[in-house]
């Protein structure tokens, strides 16, 4: 009975049709099974009785000998119609087939007569109402328009456009409309071409742009496009959302006119025609919408399940469709009503069936249906239920422990209890809907379960099931208890002094606190045992002044919370104010304008001080610059008068201090190019305080050291000495050499030169 050929499904439903007046209509319903099965018929979701005009055949199928729109008694065979199914699983409803009758109206839209010149576009248009959708075609001189002939365009809609007019097109024009309900014929409209082409450049013009059209998918749209202009211009679409038209499905009809056929929801969109001038960026636009709508179709069908009595059962079942479809739930045939163990979720495509029983066993119908269509999809719950089971446990109790623990127990059951291999302790809070039930399982030998982790003053249901290797027993009566109250929990509390007799208590709120509905404030010098208080306070305050306090004595402050269940614990903390008064009496109270200027005062020199203080520093680098350069000369300076101790500065000569300063910038002129002595060697030359016999054997050994190897001092300081002593008419004396200074003057050219 479980296989895919049990399973109660249609395999032919009705279909949509349009029906005939006074013509015989046939609705077709085959339906698959364990037999037996009985077939029935509604219309608007009443029963169809068999009559003389409508019966039900054979095969399932009904039929109706003499279909009308109205009769005589004002009722009408238009309608929704659906067939039943039934056998002994349940009872399956098929989809709503929509029958209307075929119509025609008049045309009321009729073709108008048109002058044009030569060259140019003209359009014709007809509209008429009728189902099915009429088809239309034009006649010109009562003769069926050549559709051939490139420059004449039908559109489906009823519309007739001729461009590059030429005198032979002139003529009447009229168009015939056809469906099974009847054929009617517009009234006729002439065509004059007139003159000859002309050549006065005319800007581009859209005549008729596109309209905006609801269809549906598989469907064929026509854009209409139809502009003018000198020369000619040239038509293009595009989607205004930049996404591309494609390729496949497009056809150009005419000039411009877009068609796409095989439609899609992808398909939907503002199109926007635009008529260029060619070479130029000159261009006109028009636009339409393109709404593509797709009939409900099951991505997710719901599958047939077998649970046990007392367990779950989900079905599923997903749609998608354009507008999007709504979804219903059958049970047998009627609209499924929700209860506390019968849940719809997710927009109804999840339908949750909580402790299943026999009376649940039946076909579930999911419903699809949208604007454009609709659809269903069935599938059986079958509830297990083996023989031999345990009765449901006996005298279920819940006693309350605490604030957050409650002690359920119980009694075995009265039958059948040798096979039982554990119980399941069924919970959930009274307010919150079956789905958030959980369980608990205990063994076979327990009869008594303590639930703990809680929520204080919460009621909660509890229900015990026995469980088999088979199955498990029915659900034991529900005993619904509450947890106690909670006091609530100890606040935060902080003390700030605010002057010699004043201090605030604060608190912050937490939910750490519990349900609370405020707070009790005590405080007390620490020497006395009776308090001040208590001060009651609103759960939403959070601060509290003490005032009129004695500065010399420690006062003791108390908060706690309470609630309907008595007082919290209570945070103490102790004050002092005495250092406050000291501190007011060594620093009196402050003017408060005159600080206030005081510190604008302090602003102003602090930043007038970082600006001394900077050039102060940039001074201090340049005097270090310029000093070190300075004692490099000193020390040349110093070296000079050692080396000539013999000569009364008196008696030197104007010459020597040319020819001395010469030397000097050539030696700056050396020094820039990077040869500088260094420190240590000008220490080493010149002693700080030497003596005379030591200035002399100085200046041997520098003539000592200009004869030999050592180049840069010959270069640099003995040349001093070479200048100052050649400015003397005696003769130098000789060195350890015996050769005189005067002989070393080739070797330096910027003293030659001087």
């Amino acid at each position: 009975d479980f296989g895919r050929s049990s399973e109660l499904a249609f395999v032919v439903e009705p279909s949509d049709d349009i029906a005939v007046q006074e013509q015989p209509l046939i609705l077709y319903c085959q339906v698959e099974g364990i037999q037996p099965i009985t077939i029935t018929w509604r219309k608007n979701g009443v029963m169809i009785v068999d009559s003389e005009n409508a019966f039900m055949l054979a095969n399932g199928s009904l039929y109706v000998s003499r279909f009308q729109r109205v009769r005589g008694d004002g009722s009408s065979d238009e309608g929704e119609y659906d067939c039943m199914a039934q056998n002994h699983y349940g009872l399956l409803v098929s989809r709503k087939a929509k029958i209307q009758a075929a119509t025609m109206s008049d045309f009321h839209i009729h073709p108008q007569n048109a002058v044009v010149e030569e060259g140019g576009v003209a359009r014709f248009q007809c509209q008429i109402h009728g189902l099915p959708e009429p088809v239309i075609l034009w006649h010109k001189n009562s003769m069926p328009v050549n559709t051939d002939n490139e420059r004449y365009t039908l559109l489906p809609k009823g519309v007739l456009q001729i461009t590059g007019l030429r005198a032979e097109d002139s003529g009447i024009f009229h168009c015939v409309a056809t469906n099974i309900a009847n054929v009617k014929f517009s009234r006729e409209a002439r065509l004059t071409v007139s003159g000859s082409h002309s050549t006065v450049y005319k800007d581009p013009m859209i005549l008729v742009g596109p309209e905006n059209l609801t269809l549906t998918v598989h469907q064929t749209a026509v854009l209409e496009c139809i502009a003018t202009g000198n020369p000619r211009p040239i038509v293009s679409w595009s989607r205004l959302d930049g996404r591309p038209i494609g390729v496949e499905g497009i056809q150009v009809l005419g000039t411009g006119n877009l068609m796409i056929s095989d439609l899609t929801v992808q398909h939907s969109g503002i199109y926007v025609c635009a008529a260029n001038k060619p070479g130029t960026r000159v261009r006109r636009t028009a636009q339409g919408s393109l709404v593509v709508q797709a009939p409900a179709e099951f991505v997710q069908h719901p599958q047939s399940i077998s649970r046990p009595v007392g367990t779950t059962a989900i079905f599923t079942c997903v749609a998608q469709g354009e507008p999007p479809p709504q979804i219903t739930w059958l049970r047998n045939g009627q609209i499924l009503e929700t209860s506390d163990h019968i849940k719809l979720k997710n927009n109804n495509s999840t339908l949750s069936i909580y402790g299943i029983n026999q009376a649940d066993e039946a076909i579930y119908q999911c419903l699809a249906e949208n604007s454009a269509g609709s659809t269903q999809a069935s599938a059986r719950l079958t509830v297990l239920w083996a023989d031999g089971l345990p009765s449901p446990p006996q005298g279920v109790r819940a006693e309350t422990v605490s604030a957050t623990t409650i002690q359920v127990s119980w009694e075995k059951p009265l039958q059948n209890t040798k096979e039982i291999i554990g119980y399941v302790l069924h919970i959930r809070k009274a307010a919150d809907p079956v789905e958030m039930e959980y369980q608990e399982a205990v063994s076979k030998s327990t009869f008594q379960q303590l639930v703990t982790d809680l929520e204080p003053s919460t009621s909660y249901s509890f229900y015990i099931k026995a469980y088999t290797s088979r199955g498990a027993s029915k659900a034991s009566e529900v005993t619904v208890v509450s947890t106690l109250g909670e006091v609530p929990a100890m606040p935060s509390l902080f003390i700030k002094v605010i002057n010699s007799t004043t201090v605030q208590a604060t608190w912050e709120p937490s939910i750490k606190l519990g349900q609370h509905e405020g707070f009790k404030l005590y405080y007390r010098k620490v020497h006395l045992s009776q308090y001040t208080g208590p001060v009651l306070l609103a759960s939403n305050v959070t601060a509290y002044n003490i005032t009129h306090l004695d500065a010399s004595v420690v006062y003791e402050v108390k908060l706690l919370a309470y609630n309907q269940h008595g007082d919290g614990n209570s945070t103490v903390r102790f004050v002092s104010l005495r250092e406050t008064v000291e501190r007011t009496v060594l620093n009196p109270p402050c003017d408060c304008m005159k600080d206030e200027q005081n510190n604008k005062t302090s602003t102003t020199g602090i930043i007038i001080g970082i600006h001394i203080g900077v050039t102060c520093i940039i001074f201090c680098i340049l005097f270090l610059m310029f000093g070190y350069r300075g004692r490099l000369l000193m020390c040349k300076n110093v070296q000079e008068q050692l080396s000539t101790p013999q000569i009364p500065r008196s008696q030197r000569s104007a010459t020597g201090l040319v020819l001395n300063g010469a030397t000097r910038r050539d030696r700056d002129d050396r020094d820039l190019n990077g040869k500088q002595l260094d420190m240590n060697e000008l220490e080493r030359l010149f002693p700080a305080s030497p003596s005379q016999e030591q200035q002399e054997k100085g200046i041997t050994s520098a003539h000592s050291l200009s004869a030999s190897h050592d180049e840069t001092q010959i270069s640099t300081l003995p040349l001093d000495e070479f200048n100052i002593i050649e400015e003397q008419p005696d003769p130098f004396p000789k060195n350890p050499h015996g050769s005189s200074p005067a002989a070393l003057a080739p070797d330096h050219g910027p003293a030659n030169e001087g």
